[in-house]
C-alpha cells in the first residue's frame, strides 16, 4: 500500500511529495493535466512561442526548499530586473528600483519629502517581512488544539513580542488597515503611493481602501531573489522550468508522478480518508491523502459532505476567495514603444505597471463590480522574452519576436460569458494608450479569464491564491480555526496547497511545512 498519494502535481505538490520520498515513504502524485506545474508551467501558447502561461515571475521560492532539492544543481536560476517596475503615466513616468539612491532620485522628481522617507517606510516593511520570513516553514499551531499547540503559539509569537512597540504597531496596521491607509502616512505623490499600491491589487479583489488590503501589500516583498530581499526576476525557460526540476528530484528521491489522472473522488472508510477513485474508475488506496488544490474544490467537490464535521463544513460554506484576475500571453512581431519612458530599454525588462494612482485602482475594482470588468483596468505587463537566455531550442520567441505576459485586474469571477472579448479589449485599449501601435504588435494571443483559470488550473474563482489572503483566513486560521497545521478535520486527509499556511505565490512552503507535520507525526522526521 502507498504512505501518501497527493492530489495534483503542482509545485507545492511536487515539494510536499519531495520530502516524503526523500524520508523513505513511498508516495504517488497524481495529476489531471499531462504536464507537472499546476500553474507555474511553461507552454506553447501559439507556433513558436512559448511562456509562462500562469504563474509568470518568481520571488518567493523559499531558499530552503531550493537548497533542500538540489533545484541550483539540476539547473535552476533567476535573472533579476535591472529596475523593479516601470508606471508610464499620462505626463511622464516612474521608475522603482536600480537601488535606494536611485529610486529616491526618481521620488524626487515627484515629492522631496517622498523621496526622503522612503528608507524609512523600506526598514518599517522590511521589518514586518521578516516576521513573516519567520513563520514561512513553520507548521501552525491547532486552535483546537491542547497545551502542545498552546507552547507552539507562544514559540512562534516570541518574534512578535520581542519587537519594539512602534514596530508591533506596524505589524498591526499592516495586517488590519487599507493600503492607502498606510502609504498615506508615509508618501503625498499619487504616483509614488501607486507604485506601492499597486501589490496591494495583485491578486486581490479589492480596492486598495479595503480594510485588510496593506497585507496584500506586504505579502508580495517577502520574498527575495540571489539572496537580495523583495527583489523579484526571471527563470529562464519559464516557470515550468521550476517544475520540471522539482519533478525531477522527486523521481529521484523515489516518488512517482501519474499525469492525465484526474481525481474523481477522496474515498473515505470509518469516517477515515483512505485514498482516491480517479476518473478512470480506477481506485487507489493509501495510508493518507494529501490534497494539493484549493480547499473550496476539494471539500466542495472531492469529500462527501457526510465526512465532515459541521462547523467545518459551515466554515467552507464561509469561506472567501475569487482574485478578479484576467491573465493574458500575447505573441508580438516586435517592442512596444512607450510615449513616456526612460532612455533604453532597461525598463522594459521590469514590471510595467498601469495603475497610476490609488483612485485609479479603486475606480478599477468599482467598474468590475458594477459591470463585470474595469473600463480601465490594473496592467502588469512583463516581457520576459527579453531577458531569457535559454538554449536556442528552448526560446520563447522566434529571432526578432517577443512573448508578452499580461496579468490583469479587476474582472469578476462571475463575469457573465460573451463579456470577455470586451474586457479583453478594455486591457489592450488600456496598453495602447500608453504605448500607440501596440496593437498592431500582436501576432497571437491566449486570454484566461477567472472562469479559464479555473477551467484549466483548477483556481477556484481563478483565485492565484487558493483563497482570500485576509486576517480571518490567515495562519492557524488558514483555511479555518482548526484545520490551519495542515491536518484537515477528515483522519488521514491532509493540505498542502496555498489554501494553507503561509498562502498564495510560488513559495513552495506549504508543501514544504505540511510535510513535516505528516513526518513529526509518524516519528519519520529523523529518518529524512
Amino acid at each position: 500500500m502507498l504512505d501518501a498519494v497527493v492530489i495534483g502535481a503542482g509545485h507545492n505538490g511536487l515539494v510536499c511529495a519531495y520530502y516524503l520520498a526523500r524520508a523513505g515513504l513511498k508516495v504517488r502524485l497524481y495529476e489531471a493535466r499531462d504536464v507537472v506545474g499546476g500553474a507555474a508551467v511553461t507552454e506553447e501558447f501559439a507556433p513558436g512561442f512559448r511562456n509562462s502561461t500562469a504563474s509568470y515571475t518568481v520571488s518567493l521560492l523559499q531558499p530552503k526548499v531550493i537548497a533542500d532539492m538540489e533545484l541550483e544543481r539540476r539547473g535552476y536560476r533567476v535573472i533579476e530586473r535591472p529596475v523593479s517596475n516601470f508606471l508610464p503615466l499620462d505626463d511622464g513616468h516612474l521608475v522603482l528600483g536600480g537601488g535606494l539612491e536611485a529610486t529616491q532620485a526618481e521620488f524626487a522628481r515627484f515629492s522631496r519629502k517622498d523621496a526622503d522617507a522612503l528608507p524609512g517606510y523600506y526598514a518599517m516593511l522590511e521589518g514586518v517581512a521578516e516576521v513573516l520570513r519567520d513563520l514561512a516553514l513553520r507548521i501552525p499551531p491547532d486552535a483546537a488544539g491542547g497545551p502542545r499547540a498552546l507552547l507552539d503559539a507562544v514559540m512562534q509569537s516570541r518574534k512578535v513580542a520581542r519587537l519594539p512597540l512602534a514596530a508591533k504597531g506596524d505589524v498591526l496596521a499592516l495586517f488590519t488597515r487599507s493600503a492607502r491607509e498606510v502609504l498615506d502616512t508615509w508618501f503625498e505623490s499619487e504616483p509614488v503611493k501607486a507604485a506601492f499600491g499597486f501589490d496591494a491589487c495583485v491578486g486581490n479583489y479589492a480596492s486598495p481602501d479595503a480594510a485588510g488590503s496593506a497585507y496584500v501589500l506586504l505579502h508580495h516583498v517577502f520574498g527575495e531573489v540571489n539572496g537580495k530581499k523583495g527583489g523579484w526576476g526571471h527563470v529562464p525557460g519559464g516557470m515550468g522550468t521550476i517544475t520540471r526540476l522539482m519533478a525531477e528530484a522527486v523521481r529521484e528521491a523515489g516518488g512517482e508522478i501519474v499525469t492525465g489522472a484526474p481525481v474523481d473522488r477522496v474515498l473515505i472508510d470509518g469516517g477515515k480518508a483512505v485514498g482516491l477513485r480517479l476518473a478512470s474508475g480506477e481506485e487507489v488506496r493509501a495510508r493518507r491523502v494529501i490534497a494539493n488544490l484549493g480547499p473550496k474544490p476539494l471539500f466542495d467537490r472531492l469529500v462527501p459532505r457526510a465526512a465532515l464535521p459541521d462547523d467545518f463544513a459551515r466554515a467552507m460554506q464561509m469561506y472567501a476567495g475569487g482574485s478578479g484576475s484576467l491573465r493574458m500571453n500575447l505573441a508580438l512581431s516586435g517592442l512596444p514603444r512607450f510615449r513616456h519612458a526612460p532612455a533604453g530599454d532597461d525598463y522594459l525588462k521590469a514590471g510595467i505597471v498601469i495603475a497610476p494612482s490609488l483612485d485609479y485602482m479603486d475606480r478599477a475594482w468599482h467598474d468590475a463590480r458594477e459591470q463585470g470588468f474595469s473600463k480601465a483596468p490594473i496592467v502588469e505587463m512583463l516581457i520576459p522574452s527579453l531577458v531569457d537566455d535559454s538554449l536556442v531550442d528552448r526560446n520563447l520567441a522566434p529571432p526578432g519576436s517577443h512573448v508578452a505576459s499580461l496579468f490583469c485586474q479587476h474582472v469578476d469571477p462571475d463575469l457573465p460569458e460573451g463579456r470577455e472579448d470586451a474586457a479583453v479589449d478594455a486591457v489592450l485599449d488600456t496598453v495602447e494608450r500608453h504605448a500607440p501601435g501596440f496593437r498592431d504588435l500582436i501576432l497571437h494571443r491566449q486570454v484566461h479569464t477567472p472562469r479559464a483559470l479555473e477551467a484549466k488550473f483548477g483556481l477556484w474563482r481563478g483565485d492565484i491564491f487558493h483563497g482570500r489572503m485576509s486576517l480571518d483566513q490567515l495562519w492557524a486560521a488558514r483555511p479555518a480555526l482548526g484545520a490551519g497545521s495542515y491536518r484537515m478535520p477528515v483522519p488521514g486527509l491532509w493540505l498542502c496547497g496555498s489554501g494553507a499556511h503561509p498562502g498564495g505565490g510560488v513559495t513552495g512552503a506549504p508543501g514544504h511545512n505540511c510535510a513535516h507535520a505528516i513526518l513529526r507525526e509518524g516519528k519519520w522526521l529523523r529518518r529524512g
